[in-house]
């Protein structure tokens, strides 16, 4: 399967997944930490994709979607935005809303995306 075809079909089939560096529980940069935190907070489960163990994913995600940088939120197969986006989001109270209506109109999230 091409890389961006792997992609898109792991932000349709996942209500939520965050393309971030490292993994939830071991983060590998600040931005990825201060995402995944303001995600695991609204207390729901989501799915992630290590973008360093995944070269391929790494070196094409910015061109799925148009955005440069990681981390990258999808919730319900939209580009929500990177950690500065999700982290406002998250303080305004909004980011908890969408996790919400994403988990419900889910049939259940995973955990790592695959």
């Amino acid at each position: 399967m091409d890389v961006l075809d792997r992609i898109k079909e792991q932000v349709e089939s996942n209500p939520i997944v965050l393309y971030m560096k490292g993994t939830p529980q071991f983060p590998q940069c600040g931005f990825s930490a201060r995402a995944a935190s303001a995600l695991m907070d609204c207390g729901e489960e989501f799915s992630y994709v290590n973008v360093l163990a995944d070269p391929e994913i790494f070196e094409n995600l910015p061109k799925f979607a148009n955005w440069p940088t990681f981390p990258q939120l999808y919730i319900s197969g939209e580009l929500v935005g990177g950690c500065d986006i999700t982290v406002e989001l998250h303080a305004a109270g909004d980011l908890h809303k969408m996790v919400k209506d994403a988990v419900a109109g889910a049939k259940g999230p995973g955990q790592q995306a695959e």
